[in-house]
């Protein structure tokens, strides 16, 4: 059984996103306060953290700010109309989904089990078995370890969010193509229905501030207008 964490200090919404979740089989904690919850994150394990922006004590994005470093799960942060910097900013330090209030129960389901089934793909896709792939991918000054998940620009080292890390390989590996941003939700989120493509272009621009030069002007991560991205060399 699926533990989720819901760190949310309105709790009527807290117990409908308990009742929805439980009727699907997850086991479902919920914390009002945001240093409590932030405590829970750190010393229990979770499958994955439905996380507010605006809580007592400690906020969402300090939240995620603090455990990403520390907590390799999915982090959806739930997110009140208009807040639109905010969520810009929880993607960026490592979110991988937000939901805006008010939403329907069925699309925080399903938005909660994409998450958790590609989280799984992406890191379990190779248990077991030897992994077929080159060990590495290299595109003019960028090198990747897929054995280490260790990303290189000109020798230096970078640090992605796992998403980033995903987006990249992803695009490395079909240099020229051209892909849309709903191909690349479906790819890297694992669904089309609910998603928004905002997240993509977040992630885009983040990647582009890490590898590019200069990241305005990008050389690597091109916009393709009308069609999406592709990766040049």
């Amino acid at each position: 059984m699926k533990k989720i964490l819901i760190i949310e200090d309105d709790i009527a919404i807290a117990e409908i996103e308990r009742d929805f979740l439980e009727i699907e089989g997850f086991d479902i904690i919920i914390e009002t306060d945001g240093l409590k919850g932030y405590n829970k994150a750190k010393n229990e394990k979770y499958d994955l953290i439905l996380l507010d922006l605006m809580l007592p004590n400690m906020n969402g994005i300090d939240i995620c700010r603090n455990i990403r470093g520390e907590i390799d799960i999915p982090i959806i942060m739930v997110t009140a109309k208009g807040e639109e910097s905010d969520k810009v900013r929880g993607l960026g330090l490592g979110a991988d989904d937000y939901i805006s209030k008010p939403f329907s129960p069925t699309e925080l389901v399903a938005r909660v089990k994409s998450n958790l089934a590609q989280y799984e793909r992406l890191h379990n896709r190779n248990k077991g078995k030897p992994d077929k792939r080159a060990d590495k991918l290299t595109a003019g000054s960028i090198t990747i370890n897929l054995s280490t998940r260790r990303v290189y620009v000109h020798s230096t080292e970078i640090e992605l969010k796992h998403r980033e890390y995903e987006l990249l390989v992803f695009l490395i590996s079909n240099l020229d193509i051209v892909f849309s941003k709903e191909h690349l939700y479906e790819r890297l989120w694992g669904m089309d229905a609910f998603g928004d493509l905002k997240t993509v272009a977040v992630h885009i621009n983040r990647l582009r501030e890490k590898i590019e030069k200069d990241p305005q002007n990008p050389v690597h991560i091109q916009t393709v207008w009308g069609a999406g991205y592709r990766f040049k060399v």
